[in-house]
């Protein structure tokens, strides 16, 4: 079946969840404010600007689910879920997914987010098929590191790749809709690549190459 894949922050979301996860997680006490705030919108701003070091990132992003016992960290996910991540799902994304949905493809979303953030959202949306960064887990509990390959710039790609390998479909005739400079490698491999939302570096890259732009949040 044909693949239509989806990055989550700022394409399906009006928001990203990533960084409003470390601001919940201020604002609820669970780490250190104003020096957790301000490498938090630093790594954002990182983000934005395409020079993220994922792997620095990544240790800083993972040590709270270190920090905290499953339980705790089960409650507060259910709490950022109703409070933070429903205000930023827009009406235009749902309906973008439920037209993909009712031509029978396969739905996908691919996030450079954590797997922890980023389950129930995708679960919340209807997609089925979740590709994210994986913590790595021991004994039922989250270590602060990362399992496998940070699913992040040509991280995606290996991982869709590795993804596509125990399932029947291809990329033929996928569509990816992304708003980063970050997903270009794979708006590349793409046959169908469409800039959502785009950062104003992919909207140039978009209007240079032809690519169909899509404004989920003006709609």
């Amino acid at each position: 079946m044909t693949l239509a894949i989806f990055d989550l922050d700022n394409t399906l979301l009006h928001g990203d969840s990533d960084h409003a996860w470390g601001q919940f997680l201020i604002d609820t006490g669970v780490v250190d404010g104003e020096r957790y705030r301000q490498r938090n919108d630093q790594f954002y701003r990182d983000y934005e600007a395409g020079r993220l070091d994922i792997e620095e990132y990544l240790a800083f992003a993972l040590e709270p689910l270190a920090s905290q016992k499953p339980a705790v960290l089960q409650e507060l996910r259910e709490r950022f879920m109703q409070e933070r991540v429903e205000p930023m799902i827009e009406p235009a994304a749902e309906a973008l997914i439920n037209r993909h949905r009712e031509r029978g493809e396969t739905l996908l979303i691919i996030t450079a987010t954590n797997r922890f953030v980023t389950e129930p959202i995708a679960a919340r949306l209807g997609i089925p098929n979740l590709i994210a960064t994986e913590p790595e887990v021991v004994d039922g509990a989250f270590t602060g590191r990362v399992a496998g390959t940070p699913c992040f710039r040509d991280g995606k790609i290996t991982r869709l790749e590795e993804w596509l390998l125990d399932r029947s479909e291809t990329l033929d005739g996928a569509h990816f809709y992304s708003d980063s400079r970050n997903d270009l490698p794979l708006l590349e491999t793409v046959p169908n690549p469409v800039a959502t939302n785009p950062d104003p570096a992919l909207r140039d890259t978009a209007h240079h190459r032809g690519w169909p732009i899509l404004d989920l949040q003006s709609l």
